[in-house]
């Protein structure tokens, strides 16, 4: 039995089928759909093209393509589709990330023209958790960053995202699209931290927000406050916020190599269900 496929950039009038198929797997797919569901499937307002694959004129498979390349539900079949489309194209993202199956297959038929990447981590686990914490008391000072705080907040997101991704947010545009990011998060209500004599010592934020699941991100001890189990009953309070006020289901993902905070998310009642990848540039 022969089957018809196909791929082409989604239009506005694809909204209900693209949600349909981020909504079939929320946790995987937090990131992604809560941009679509804000911003439709216009490029301009997405900040990138949503691409679909098609079998038999029904939608099965997408792939974010912004600032970062994003497979979604991605049957190999699809992979090898967005993955021509992207050569075509050419690199114009700064990571491809995912699930780790088809991210893997995407980056491996990629990586001859697009490669070599900066840095390339295969496997992050990705854990959730749908209950407060049982055994980690919640930090009772870790609260909403105000949005009056956001110059007390900034250096420590600068900083966090500099140890993680390995270069500073405020290269290439001077920082404008990263300040601008986390003034929209502390807008949100959903930029959190525990600040002592005006410094940052715990902070976190929840990025991704949909109805079904949200993901936390950014978590992050000022080194001099690191081995006290601020990271813990810190992750405790934003989890407890997170659940009252936004999703029903809480995740976050982690690098497989960072072993004390796997054990510090374990603790708070996170459990592994999946694991993502991430190529970066």
């Amino acid at each position: 039995m022969l089957t018809q496929t196909t791929t082409r950039v989604l239009e506005p009038v694809d909204l209900g089928a693209a949600l349909a198929v981020l909504e079939s797997a929320p946790v995987e797919n937090a990131f992604v759909a809560a941009r679509v569901q804000a911003a439709g499937l216009d490029p301009w307002r997405l900040g990138g093209e949503m691409w679909g694959w098609y079998a038999d004129g029904q939608l099965r498979s997408l792939c974010y393509s912004g600032a970062n390349l994003v497979p979604i539900c991605a049957t190999p079949d699809a992979v090898r589709a967005f993955a021509d489309r992207a050569r075509r194209t050419g690199r114009r993202c700064s990571s491809i990330v995912g699930p780790s199956e088809p991210t893997t297959q995407l980056w491996r038929l990629l990586e001859p023209s697009w490669g070599p990447a900066r840095d390339v981590r295969g496997h992050q686990p990705l854990m959730v958790t749908e209950e407060p914490s049982t055994t980690v008391e919640p930090d009772p000072l870790v609260r909403r960053i105000r949005k009056d705080e956001i110059e007390v907040i900034m250096p420590a997101c600068v900083a966090m995202f500099t140890e993680e991704v390995g270069i500073s947010p405020m290269a290439g545009d001077g920082g404008l699209l990263y300040q601008a990011r986390v003034a929209e998060l502390v807008g949100a209500g959903r930029s959190f931290a525990r600040i002592e004599d005006g410094k940052v010592v715990f902070k976190a934020e929840i990025g991704a927000a949909t109805r079904q699941a949200c993901q936390i991100q950014g978590v992050w001890v000022a080194p001099e406050f690191r081995g006290r189990g601020l990271s813990e009953t810190g992750m405790a309070a934003v989890l407890r916020y997170a659940l009252a006020d936004v999703a029903p289901v809480v995740s976050l993902y982690v690098n497989d190599y960072n072993a004390p905070a796997r054990a510090s998310y374990r603790r708070v009642g996170f459990r592994e269900v999946g694991a993502f990848m991430s190529v970066l540039f």
